[in-house]
C-alpha cells in the first residue's frame, strides 16, 4: 500500500528564453494538499462465515443454489455417516433400558420390595412373640432364655428390614445414576448424529456453493459461504508502514474495479488488529457511506484513505527538490536547504528555507 497526496489547484510554471536555451523557472505558491492512503481490497458480506461439514461421509442431500436467501436452522445438506445414526440408536435404547430400571416397577425393585414387606411381616410376628414371651417371663412362665431367645430373634428381623431397606435405596440409587449417565450418552449421541445435518448458522444469502451433490467430505470442510446481504462493505488490505496514520472515522474514497469512472464515498468503521498473514497486510473494514449500486462479494476494488489534509500549504513542484533536500534559487544561483513536510510524486510541501517570493530554478 502506498501513500499518496493530492493537490487542489494546478501550479504554474513559467518557461523563460535565456543565451539561447530555455530553462524552467517557478516560485513556491499556496494550494491545499490532502494526505491519502492507497489501499486495495475486495467486497465483502457483513457477517460472513463458512458453513462447514461437521462430520465425514458423502452428502446425499444438497438443498440450495448459490444466491439463496437461507435462515437459521435451515438444512442446506445431510451427510451420510451410519456410524452415528447407529450410535444414537444404540444410546436411545440403553436409555430406554435405564430408565426402566430406575421406576418403581422395576423387577430388581419389585423383588426388594417384596423383600421387604415379607421381613416387615415377620418382624411383626416376632415383636408380637417377644412381648408375649416377656409377659410369660414376668410370670415365671418361661425361662431367661426362652424369652432372649424371643428378644434376639425380634431384633435380627428388625436389622434385616433395615438392610432390605437400604439395599432398596441403594438400587434405586445406583438405578437413578445409570439412567442419568445413559440420558447423557444418548444426548450426545443425538448430537453427534444432528451434524451429519448441515444447518444454517446464522441468517443470509449464500454466496458461494463449495461442495457438489455426491461430494465426499471431512470434517470441516467448507460447504457454503454466507453472509448478510443487507450490509456489504470494502475489505481493505493496508500496508504496516501506513497503519499509524490510520483511525475509525476517516473517509474514504472507493472505487471498484468493475466500473472505474464511478466512486463511492466510504469511511473507516473497523481496524482488525492482528495481523493477516496470508495477505502480509493489516485488515480495514471500511463501511460505505453512499448507496452501494454493485453488491456482489469478492468484486476487487482500490480506496484512497484520506488520512490527513493541509490547508494553504507552501508547496513547489517535485523536480526542483535536489538531493539532500535542497533547491536552487535562480538569485546567485544559490544552492539552500530546505525543510519538507508532504512529498508526493508530483509536490513538495515547504516547512522552512525558502519564501513564497524566491524564484526557483529546475535542474
Amino acid at each position: 500500500m502506498k501513500t499518496f497526496y493530492l493537490l487542489g489547484f494546478t501550479s504554474c510554471v513559467w518557461l523563460l528564453v535565456a543565451c539561447g536555451k530555455k530553462t524552467a523557472e517557478t516560485k513556491p505558491q499556496r494550494k491545499d494538499m490532502i494526505e491519502l492512503v492507497f489501499a486495495s481490497g475486495s467486497l465483502e458480506a457483513d457477517d460472513q462465515y463458512n458453513l462447514t461439514a461437521q462430520t465425514d461421509g458423502y452428502l446425499v442431500k444438497l438443498d440450495f443454489v448459490e444466491g439463496d436467501a437461507v435462515r437459521e436452522g435451515q438444512v442446506l445438506a445431510v451427510i451420510d455417516n451410519r456410524q452415528n445414526k447407529i450410535n444414537a440408536q444404540s444410546a436411545a435404547e440403553l436409555h430406554r433400558i435405564a430408565q426402566r430400571n430406575a421406576e418403581a416397577s422395576s423387577p430388581t425393585l419389585l423383588q426388594i420390595t417384596a423383600n421387604i414387606e415379607a421381613a416387615k411381616a415377620k418382624l411383626k410376628l416376632d415383636q408380637g412373640q417377644s412381648e408375649r414371651y416377656k409377659r410369660l417371663f414376668d410370670n415365671n412362665s418361661v425361662s431367661n432364655l426362652e424369652y432372649e431367645n424371643a428378644r434376639l430373634s425380634a431384633t435380627s428381623s428388625l436389622a434385616s428390614l433395615h438392610a432390605l431397606q437400604e439395599q432398596y435405596s441403594s438400587q434405586q440409587s445406583s438405578a437413578r445414576q445409570q439412567e442419568i449417565s445413559q440420558r447423557v450418552v444418548r444426548d450426545v449421541n443425538q448430537v453427534i448424529k444432528e451434524q451429519n445435518r448441515i444447518k444454517v448458522i446464522r441468517s443470509g444469502k449464500v454466496y458461494q456453493k463449495e461442495k457438489q451433490l455426491g461430494d465426499y467430505v471431512r470434517k470441516g470442510d467448507v460447504i457454503a459461504v454466507i453472509g448478510n446481504p443487507d450490509l456489504v462493505y470494502a475489505k481493505l488490505n493496508v500496508d504496516e508502514t501506513s497503519m499509524t496514520k490510520l483511525k475509525p472515522g476517516l473517509a474514504v474514497i472507493v472505487q471498484l474495479n468493475t466500473n472505474k469512472s464511478k466512486t463511492y464515498k466510504a469511511i473507516v468503521r473497523e481496524i482488525l488488529p492482528a495481523f493477516d498473514t496470508g495477505s502480509q497486510s493489516f485488515i480495514v473494514k471500511v463501511y460505505f457511506a453512499d448507496k452501494l449500486d454493485f453488491r456482489i462479494t469478492g468484486t476487487q476494488l482500490e480506496a484512497n484513505i484520506i488520512t490527513g489534509e493541509v490547508k494553504n500549504a507552501l508547496v513547489i513542484p517535485r523536480p526542483y527538490l535536489n538531493y539532500g533536500d535542497q533547491v536552487t534559487l535562480k538569485k546567485g544561483n544559490q544552492q539552500v536547504v530546505v525543510k519538507t513536510g508532504i512529498i508526493s510524486s508530483d509536490w513538495v510541501e515547504i516547512l522552512g528555507g525558502i519564501t513564497q517570493q524566491d524564484v526557483l530554478l529546475s535542474n
